[in-house]
Formats: structure tokens, C-alpha cells, sequence
């Protein structure tokens, strides 16, 4: 196994942090290793404790080594948030070939092009996403190489971040004493492994619904189109959970995973179980039917939110479906809430690789597919195939590190 072959995701949630270990073989992908940790120091997406989160990403990247037996050392991040913007921009070059043919040289140069536009001081660049090409005004190509033209142009969709949001992520990373191999918007990677060609083309919204926040990503004309977040998602549920039943939010959690159901007329009147009470040394008992009444609600208020949001960012009549993924998504019932809630059709996505078919995995496997199909997974050293545990980074690692990640960027495509 040779470093060039592995790539290694972290998605930093609200309730867990997941490590994925893939292995590329002749294009192939597999998931070797699998971590996860309970997600300290995250509230609603965001990063309000370094130390916690720093925590919670050693947990989760330890849990993955002792799967496989390697030592992880480099890293693909996700990235998500109400701070992301999208915008698109066009780039422009002449072919420099004297025989006229284009080649990587003129790609990567166009692409620079695309990124010089205006941002705000506080914003910069997380990834750069090529919609199409055009060779002497020839449009509709998506990969140029080896094609003969004077003028050759992109135009791309340009996905900023708040450098304050993309800075604490990648410290709370490097804190955790691994390095950045490149930052990926979550919707992105999601959409990889989550839809198809033709939903991608029609107008498809894909909903990523988390712990702590909803990420609408729309989808239109084969591209990211729109991006929004909603600072809802399974945490609400639970708390509903653990004030209805009188319980203790862990206890909550425990019994939605369990016995949860989003829809009432597909839970069972027979399911029985008993919650310990606060204040009270009695446990009570409860039906699926019971839990199933005060979840409900809180399910259809998270679809109307979504539907209100894709119209908001005016793409109520152009959308043709639904998918969801995310953890939340998984618990029974969900699919036949969401058709009646959205008036569309609506299916559930979730990777198709052993040990991760779950849709919580989606942004997480999504990662390496993006990684590989777009970035040619080029090694970075993710791995040494050692068991030992990862020394800290000395201090003479950490100068030049926000530089090094910037002109990583560069090679986003």
C-alpha cells in the first residue's frame, strides 16, 4: 500500500467527527478504515471551543488508525456553513503551444484567470469549479486537453469562505497534528456521491440534514447552482425528545436512534419502552407511537423550512426533486414524511461501500470520490503503514502553512 493510493476525509459535524480512510486502485475506490468520535466544542456547524474540537479529532482519526494499522498524517477537510458564497466568474487565455494544442499548462492558467475577481477582505477562496470550457468560442466542453484553438476560456463557479471560519477549522486540524492536504465544500463532495448525472442536469435540491444544521445544496444545468444552510437539524429533535418525555438529553438521543420514528402512521402502537424521568427515580413507559407524535412535527417544520429556503433562493418551480442524506435522515418513517412535506419526489442517498452505507457517510466518502475524481489523487503521504501514534508537529512545520494550503487552492478542480 503506497501513500499515493490513500486518501483520508474529516468531517467535522455537530454530534460526530468522522475520519474515512479510501484506497484508490486503477481508479477504484475502497473504504478501508473507518473513525468516529462524539463531536465536542461544534454548535450548529460552527467551531465555539478550539480545545474540545481538537479533542474530538484525535478521537476520530486514532479510532480510524487502529482500524487499518497506519498512521495518518495528512488530510482532506470539509467545509460547510451559512458563510459559504458562491459566485461565478470567467477566465480567458491564448494557447501557448505553437502547435495550437491545449494542454495542462493552458488549464491551469486559464483557471488562475478565473480567480481574479473582487472579494471583500474578510472572504477567500475555497474551491473553484469549472462548468464548462469554450475553444474559440465552442462551448459545451468539458475537458479541453489535446483539442487545437487560439483562444481558450472557463467559466466556473468561484465558492468563497469567511477567512475567520476557514482559519479556525484548519487550526483546530493542524492543532490536532495533522497536516492539510486541501479544504473541500461539503455540498460538493456530497453531491459526488449522492447524485446523478441527469439529477444534477434537471434541477435536483440535495438536503444534508445533520445534528445541528440543514445544508440545502441546488443543483442545475449540471452544476452546484446555490448553497444555503439552516441552523436546524436532529439536535432540535431530541430536545423535543428529552422535553416531552420529561428525560435527560443523552437518554433522549439514545431513545430516538433506537425507537425513533418521523412519522406517526408508521410506528407501532406495541413497541413499548421505559424512560427514566428527571426528578423522579420512576420510570415510565412509552410507546413508538408516543415518540412518534413529538417528532413528527418537528420533521415537517425542518422539510416547510427547506421547501420556504430552495423558494427563497428562487428556484421554487425549477426544482424536479429531492435527496437527502445526512445522519437525521436515516431514522424510519423520514422518506414518506418528506414526499408529503415537499410535494416532490424524494429518494434518500447513501454511499454504496461496506461499513459506510449510512447517509451520515455521504459527505465523508464523498470527499475521497471529489479527491479522485478531481484532484487526481496526487500523494501527499497521507499514510505511513506504522501503528504507532503520530508524533506532534514541531514548531519549524507551522510558518508557511496558511501559504502552502493557498496555493493548494489553486489546484482545486
Amino acid at each position: 500500500m503506497s501513500s499515493n493510493d490513500i486518501i483520508v476525509s474529516l468531517d467535522i459535524g455537530t454530534s460526530k467527527v468522522r475520519a474515512i480512510i479510501g484506497e484508490v486502485n486503477n481508479g477504484a475506490i475502497n473504504i478501508i478504515g473507518v473513525g468516529s468520535a462524539d463531536s465536542e466544542g461544534i454548535r450548529k456547524g460552527a467551531i465555539v471551543d478550539i480545545d474540545q474540537t481538537v479533542q474530538s479529532i484525535r478521537n476520530a482519526v486514532e479510532h480510524a488508525e487502529r482500524m487499518v494499522g497506519i498512521q495518518i498524517s495528512d488530510v482532506y477537510v470539509g467545509i460547510q456553513g451559512n458563510h459559504i458564497a458562491l459566485q461565478t466568474n470567467r477566465g480567458v487565455v491564448a494557447v501557448s503551444n505553437e502547435d495550437r494544442e491545449i494542454g495542462e499548462e493552458d488549464i491551469e492558467r486559464v483557471l488562475q484567470a478565473a480567480k481574479v475577481v473582487a472579494l471583500p477582505p474578510e472572504r477567500e477562496i475555497i474551491n473553484l469549479v469549472p462548468k464548462q470550457y469554450l475553444v474559440d468560442g465552442l462551448e459545451g466542453i468539458s475537458d479541453p486537453r489535446g483539442m487545437i484553438g487560439v483562444r481558450l476560456e472557463v467559466e466556473a463557479t468561484i465558492v468563497t469562505g469567511t477567512k475567520t471560519a476557514i482559519h479556525n477549522l484548519m487550526r483546530c486540524v493542524e492543532k490536532a497534528g495533522l497536516r492539510i492536504s486541501g479544504v473541500i465544500l461539503l455540498s460538493l463532495a456530497s453531491g459526488v456521491v449522492s447524485l446523478t448525472k441527469d439529477e444534477k442536469s434537471i434541477g435536483t435540491v440535495l438536503t444534508d440534514i445533520g445534528a445541528g444544521s440543514c445544508t440545502i445544496a441546488i443543483y442545475d444545468q449540471g452544476g452546484l447552482a446555490a448553497t444555503s444552510t439552516l441552523p436546524i437539524g436532529g439536535e432540535y429533535v431530541t430536545n423535543d425528545i428529552a422535553y416531552g418525555l420529561r428525560t435527560q438529553s443523552e437518554q433522549a438521543e439514545k431513545i430516538k436512534l433506537k425507537y425513533g420514528c418521523s412519522n406517526v402512521m408508521d410506528a407501532a402502537e406495541d413497541v413499548k419502552f421505559k424512560v427514566a424521568r428527571m426528578g423522579s427515580n420512576v420510570e415510565k413507559e412509552f410507546s413508538q407511537v408516543d415518540l412518534a407524535s413529538i417528532i413528527e412535527p418537528r420533521m415537517q417544520e425542518i422539510f416547510h423550512l427547506v421547501r420556504q429556503e430552495v423558494r427563497r433562493l428562487g428556484y421554487g418551480d425549477k426544482v424536479n426533486g429531492y435527496v437527502l442524506t445526512g445522519g437525521t435522515v436515516s431514522m424510519p418513517g423520514t422518506l414518506a414524511l418528506a414526499q408529503a412535506e415537499l410535494e416532490s419526489s424524494v429518494r434518500i442517498a447513501l454511499p454504496d461501500y461496506i461499513g459506510v452505507r449510512d447517509p451520515a457517510y455521504s459527505s465523508g466518502v464523498g470527499m475521497i470520490q471529489y479527491v479522485s475524481k478531481y484532484m487526481g489523487a496526487r500523494g501527499t503521504g497521507a499514510v505511513k503503514k506504522t501503528a504507532s501514534r503520530k508524533a506532534s508537529p514541531t514548531p519549524s512545520t507551522k510558518p508557511g502553512m496558511f501559504e502552502r494550503i493557498k496555493s493548494m487552492f489553486n489546484e482545486f478542480i
